[in-house]
């Protein structure tokens, strides 16, 4: 146990280091090489059963985002002895089923995103009745608990948006618009339902089709060469951000660009200015939290948040940030 409680110290304290950048330079390099020794080396940290977690989201193809909920999923999942799974759809009957077939494959664990939760209620309901743990992450906060989960991992999309609201007050923006990339996702509605709740000016909805990034460039294109007013874009995912700025550029357009969540594009922007702020909801965090929370459940009864969110954001990211971020975009854990 004493060599157990070690590894565990060890890999804890280097996640926490990590997401609130805290932690001395060279205690943060000890803890990064030990993790990222752990990961080279394949090896388990504990010697509890090797039970298997499924990680079903509603990701569409290509979103980079989930690639660093993954890794931070799969790293937590190396030090538990943990067996990953991970599958995904946007569509949200789909996503249902796959989690029915996580649950006929009996798995020890489920980990799932509840963007469009209507559709996902009898689908948890399956998985309480065969007795099997479920966490919910990134998505769905209000409905996890009634859905029955043991918690859920993520940032409030609303008190998110309103810290975009408040930001944009500090910049003096007057007018923004809100573009929401996929329609029916409730967190989506949240985030911009909270920056106007705060933001003292006007904003506006844009829905776009988010599959089609030539699409968005476009809607985003002629709504600011309609409105040349607008003063600030507020996209909701990293991925199209850059899309914004090249509409801004088309249209003209002096509207400052922001958006939530981040890449190392996204970094990148920040650092060389073309991009004003990015809200960080910390996915790797979100990933390895709901791994290390499920594997605690099983080994020792232990369920985090009293059925309140376990929050991983949001925290504003500006110029400043970026460049001490950037090793870390780079590598895919932020």
């Amino acid at each position: 146990m004493a060599r157990f409680g070690t590894w565990t110290g060890i890999a804890l304290a280097g996640v926490l280091c990590v997401s609130l950048a805290g932690c001395s330079s060279t205690g943060g390099k000890r803890a990064e090489d030990a993790r990222e020794a752990a990961a080279a080396q394949g090896r388990a940290a504990v010697n509890t059963p090797r039970w298997t977690f499924a990680m079903i989201t509603h990701s569409g193809d290509g979103d980079t985002f989930w690639d660093i909920v993954q890794s931070g999923a799969k790293q937590a999942a190396v030090k538990d002895n943990i067996k990953f799974l991970y599958s995904h759809d946007d569509e949200a009957q789909q996503q249902a089923q796959l989690v029915d077939a996580a649950i006929d494959k009996k798995v020890d664990g489920i980990i799932v995103t509840l963007a469009k939760p209507d559709a996902m209620k009898a689908a948890l309901a399956r998985a309480r009745k065969a007795g099997i743990p479920v966490i919910t992450v990134n998505s769905g906060s209000a409905e996890s608990e009634a859905f029955g989960a043991l918690a859920h991992i993520g940032q409030d999309e609303t008190i998110a948006g309103e810290a975009v609201g408040e930001e944009l007050n500090r910049r003096g923006k007057k007018k923004a618009i809100c573009v929401l990339h996929e329609q029916g996702n409730v967190g989506h509605e949240q985030r911009c339902e909270g920056v106007a709740k705060t933001f003292t000016g006007s904003v506006a909805d844009l829905y776009v089709t988010g599959t089609n990034m030539p699409d968005v460039q476009s809607a985003i294109e002629a709504r600011l060469q309609a409105d040349p007013s607008v003063d600030a874009v507020v996209t909701l995912g990293a991925p199209y951000a850059d899309t914004a700025v090249k509409a801004g550029r088309g249209a003209g357009s002096k509207a400052e660009i922001d958006t939530f969540d981040l890449n190392a594009k996204v970094a990148a922007g920040l650092a060389e200015g073309t991009l004003g702020f990015a809200v960080d909801q910390q996915p790797y965090l979100q990933g390895y939290q709901a791994v290390d929370l499920l594997w605690l459940y099983r080994y020792n009864g232990d369920v985090l948040g009293g059925g309140k969110p376990v929050l991983t954001g949001p925290q504003i990211i500006t110029e400043d940030q970026a460049d001490e971020l950037a090793r870390y975009t780079e590598r895919g854990t932020r």
